[in-house]
């Protein structure tokens, strides 16, 4: 019987004698144990997400409130600075929110005290520079006539500026400005509010948020965080004293000189110079020898000039001699990491940094001193500045004996002749 189709390919895919069948192929769509896909991965992909996505929405956050956190970091050190004030009021009996009040009361006044002197000042002065500056416009165009001989006359020069596109130009982005000055104003009496108030609430409340700090932490801890308060409130009172100091002293020294010259307002213009020049980092002391050389300049720029060599001299002589001093005394700091903390202070936060850097790297190196084991020094020459005893000093005492012993030996030959 001839076999049939069936047969024939049952005979084809029969696999030979002693061989095992090869498995057949999965079906479609089917996938192998070992190449699926981990459990865990979809859940790791979905936290890796989640994380992402938590540390943008920080960052924002902490853009978004960046300002507010540096004007609390100056109201703390603010409130560091009055603490000694307050805390010996209260200590007599006075209720502390009362004791907070009359110190910034105290200060406030002093503020705009200042500012109303400075105000009054430099609002007779402009209006003096204002009603001379024809007189002193006539003397620059004779002079300018007279070394070029020229011809220019005040009545062209004042219609040439009036009726030239610069002056127009000017004009309308001036009127432009303004609503922007007035933001900016309005923002910093906000920032100078705020600053205000927590640092109130910070020398206000400043037991009663030492007593809830130290709640949540263990007695040895308690200690710890107790002690690093009372050395920043210390060396925070020790850099504003130093500070105030140099600004007496500043003062004092600008105001003789004003005097010497007979510039008007000298005792206004010290108390200008000695405050701005201490109490605003990096850009204060330009601002302060500013104003005085711009007076000076109304009765003769011979003594702005004069002005302007005493304030470099003088500044040379507060950073190199009198501000290490100074700061070593009251703030007990090198005066090389006092330098660079103000630099590192500048480069961080501005000029908020360059202001607080030198009580917090104070507070910071005393707190950590503690923790510093110290051990007692050899007694070797090169710690004392003196040169050790290595062979180049071997050589010049053999030097110094041998000639001695020379000597010696022509003395007694001198004696024995």
């Amino acid at each position: 019987m001839a076999p049939t189709d069936e047969t024939g390919q049952a005979a084809r895919h029969a696999s030979p004698s002693g061989t095992t069948p090869p498995n057949r192929p999965a079906a479609d769509g089917a996938v192998e144990a070992g190449e699926r896909m981990p459990r865990w991965l979809p859940r790791a992909m979905v936290l890796a997400l989640a994380l992402i996505g938590v540390f943008q929405l920080g960052t924002w956050a902490f853009h978004q409130v960046i300002g507010l956190l540096l004007n609390i970091l100056i109201a703390f050190f603010l409130a560091l600075a009055v603490e000694p004030a307050v805390s010996r009021m209260a200590a007599r009996g006075m209720r502390r929110g009362f004791a907070t009040f009359l110190v910034f009361f105290g200060l406030l006044i002093m503020v705009a005290g200042f500012f109303t002197l400075l105000g009054s000042m430099l609002a007779g002065q402009i209006i003096k520079m204002i009603e001379g500056f024809p007189d002193y416009l006539d003397s620059v165009i004779n002079w300018v006539n007279t070394t070029f001989h020229t011809d220019l006359r005040r009545v062209d020069i004042q219609e040439g500026l009036l009726h030239s596109d610069w002056l127009r130009k000017y004009a309308q982005n001036s009127a432009a400005g303004v609503l922007d000055v007035s933001t900016q104003v309005l923002g910093g009496l906000f920032r100078l509010l705020t600053i205000a108030l927590f640092s109130f609430y910070f020398a206000a409340d400043g037991p009663r948020l030492r007593r809830a700090l130290c709640s949540v932490l263990p007695p040895a801890k308690q200690t710890e965080v107790l002690r690093a308060w009372e050395i920043a409130v210390a060396k925070t009172g020790g850099y504003l004293y130093s500070r105030g100091l140099m600004a007496l002293i500043s003062g004092v020294a600008h105001y003789v000189l004003l005097e010497a010259l007979g510039i008007p307002y000298a005792p206004v213009l010290a108390v200008w110079v000695g405050v701005v020049s201490q109490f605003i980092p990096t850009i204060g002391t330009y601002l302060a020898g500013a104003l005085p050389m711009l007076i000076a300049f109304t009765v003769s720029p011979l003594y702005a000039l004069w002005v302007l060599i005493f304030v470099v001299v003088y500044q040379q002589f507060e950073n190199y001699m009198l501000q290490p001093k100074l700061t070593s005394k009251t703030v007990d700091i090198h005066p090389a990491v006092a330098f660079g903390s103000v630099i590192a202070g500048t480069a961080l936060l501005g000029a908020i940094g360059a202001l607080i850097a030198i009580p917090a790297v104070a507070t910071l190196q005393a707190f950590l001193g503690a923790y510093v084991k110290r051990y007692d020094v050899t007694d070797d020459p090169r710690v004392h500045g003196h040169r050790g005893g290595g062979d180049g000093a071997g050589l010049l005492d053999r030097a110094r004996s041998l000639w001695a012993g020379a000597r010696e030996r022509r003395g007694g030959r001198s004696t024995g002749n």
